[in-house]
């Protein structure tokens, strides 16, 4: 019998309270009293400054990119299934 812990989802404001205030006092202390681990507020202080650090048009850029991507993956797929029902219908021709 396996127990499955569900991970601990905190939201944007606590986040961000929790980074003030590890500016404020320091990660550690504000770990200890937040009662989180510190690599989690380290964790969440590179993806706000990595946030910040994209502009919108990179953002917007990259969106773009993942959704053409998927768009691709799609045609691919397409592709391959009607080759294999061309090669399907040209042996059951003969």
């Amino acid at each position: 019998m396996t127990i499955s812990k569900t991970r601990k989802q905190y939201t944007t404001e606590f986040k961000e309270e929790a980074l003030r205030l590890a500016s404020k006092v320091g990660t550690t202390k504000a770990a200890r009293e937040l009662g989180v681990y510190q690599s989690q507020i380290y964790g969440w202080r590179s993806a706000a400054q990595k946030k910040a650090s994209t502009s919108k048009r990179e953002s917007g850029l990259a969106t773009e990119n993942a959704r053409l991507r998927r768009q691709l993956a799609e045609q691919a797929e397409e592709l391959e299934i009607l080759k294999k029902a061309a090669t399907y219908f040209a042996k059951n021709q003969k």
